[in-house]
């Protein structure tokens, strides 16, 4: 069985995945001590991450470790930099890249942001899942997690799940 590259993220209700300067603060109005809303169980599906370097960057300010420093990271980026243990930075082509670990066998993909990343990866339809929070707020402005150049594209539900602190998670996969 081929592997999956699944999107796992958070937006709020109007589609951002950040308020303007990198503001996650909104995620905090969903915490609730001892739920991660599958997470953990996520993440024990896969065995590789593909990151943008924006992305990283801010992880990096945030905490002192990488959190996927076990898995095999990809950091997508235009400017080379030496690998840090499992974690590589890429300067290739995104697609070749994600065709040629499809390919291998192991887990599954996750891409784990950002918008830019993610955008890119629709255009080829290389995103096989969606597992999709959606957030109880309107911010208004920010960075928004799909663009308006992307071409329609068809997604069939797997599953929704609703959660005590008004947390939605919608899971879809491409149509048939």
């Amino acid at each position: 069985m081929q592997r999956k590259l699944i999107l796992y993220i958070s937006t709020t209700l109007d589609g951002f995945i950040a308020k303007p300067n990198d503001d996650l603060s909104f995620l905090s109005i969903v915490e609730q001590e001892g739920e991660d809303y599958g997470y953990a169980d996520f993440v024990a599906s896969i065995d590789t991450v593909i990151m943008g370097r924006k992305t990283y960057d801010w992880v990096m300010t945030q905490v002192p470790v990488f959190p996927h420093a076990d898995k095999t990271a990809f950091i997508i980026t235009r400017t080379a930099r030496p690998s840090i243990g499992n974690t590589h930075f890429y300067t290739g082509n995104l697609k070749e890249l994600v065709q040629k670990l499809k390919a291998e066998p192991g887990k599954n993909i996750y891409c784990d942001g950002g918008a830019a990343i993610v955008n890119e990866l629709l255009k080829d339809r290389l995103i096989d899942e969606f597992i999709i929070s959606v957030i109880p707020i309107l911010v208004g402005n920010g960075t928004k997690l799909f663009n308006n150049e992307l071409p329609e594209q068809q997604l069939t539900l797997l599953s929704t799940k609703q959660f005590d602190k008004g947390l939605v998670q919608l899971h879809y996969k491409y149509g048939e």
